[in-house]
């Protein structure tokens, strides 16, 4: 899928990666708290979560994006 398609899945309550990331178990997702606009969240791969990911041009414009559970 696009990263278009991958933001709509994040909206929808989905966790979706990049195939070609090279860290296992890593994904993204939105996060949208109470007081807080929402905002895009990543699952890194050492396990800990990062708040205000940011995706490189290389992630916006790759077609290998999928959901994950």
């Amino acid at each position: 899928m696009t990263f278009g398609d991958a933001v709509n899945a994040m909206k929808n309550g989905k966790r979706v990666a990049r195939s070609g990331w090279n860290g296992k178990g890593m994904f993204v997702f939105l996060e949208e708290r109470a007081g807080y606009e929402p905002y895009i969240c990543m699952r890194n791969a050492q396990g800990k979560m990062q708040p205000g990911w940011v995706p490189y041009q290389p992630d916006i414009l790759s077609e290998d994006w999928a959901e994950v559970s």
